[in-house]
């Protein structure tokens, strides 16, 4: 209902943010690779951050780090400096404690790998049964399984190793604690929906079949 025809718009936007963010990614660490200077001393700054002696050696400024926002865009300006805003609080995070930067980072790159996994998951499954999928527009036809079954073979090492430490021995100040916040999450979710969430929820596709 927020999309005019969003079986082909959304899709298509997909793809293309893929091929235009794939590209310009590529371009950036060419880029980076180019400018990032001596290797000993950006591992060795005495800022204690190295991404900012890579800023300062590819630019030679201070300021230029700076990221600006122009008024004239025409774009939900407000949310763009409240997500901005959040992910800079965020990122002050490091300087008190790398631990629980690198657990929320981690915890973040867990999630959003588990939401991959139940959407797809749930495609190999109706697939695999012979279920049909529902009416759509957009479809990879006789490729979808093996697609499908590929995208999760291509997440599942990088969703194992979002709980690990990023260093050995592991010490209370290295590890990982994502793991813990995960299961803890996961576990209460699932007492949740066993003991009340299932006998109250109403899915919006049982919505569509009533008013159909």
């Amino acid at each position: 209902e927020e999309v005019e025809d969003a079986g082909r718009t959304i899709p298509r936007s997909i793809m293309w943010s893929d091929y235009i963010n794939g590209a310009i990614g590529f371009i950036m660490a060419i880029t980076m690779c180019f400018c990032l200077g001596d290797l000993s001393k950006i591992v060795d700054t005495p800022t204690g951050y190295p991404f900012i002696q890579v800023f300062y050696n590819s630019t030679k400024s201070y300021a230029a780090t700076n990221v600006m926002v122009s008024p004239t865009m025409h774009i939900p300006l407000r949310a763009v400096l409240a997500s901005m805003s959040v992910t800079c609080l965020v990122s002050l995070i490091n300087i008190g404690s790398t631990a629980a930067l690198n657990a929320i980072v981690s915890l973040y790159v867990a999630a959003l790998l588990s939401s991959y996994y139940i959407s797809i998951g749930c495609l190999i499954w109706k697939r695999l049964k012979g279920e049909p999928l529902p009416p759509r527009r957009w479809s990879l036809g006789r490729y979808g399984l093996a697609v499908n079954v590929a995208a999760l073979l291509f997440l599942t090492p990088i969703y194992f190793f979002a709980f690990w430490p990023q260093i050995t021995p592991v010490e209370p100040q290295t590890m990982n604690w994502a793991v813990a916040i995960y299961g803890g999450v996961m576990v209460w979710s699932l007492l949740y929906y066993a003991i009340w969430g299932r006998h109250s929820y109403t899915g919006p596709v049982t919505i569509v079949k009533r008013n159909q």
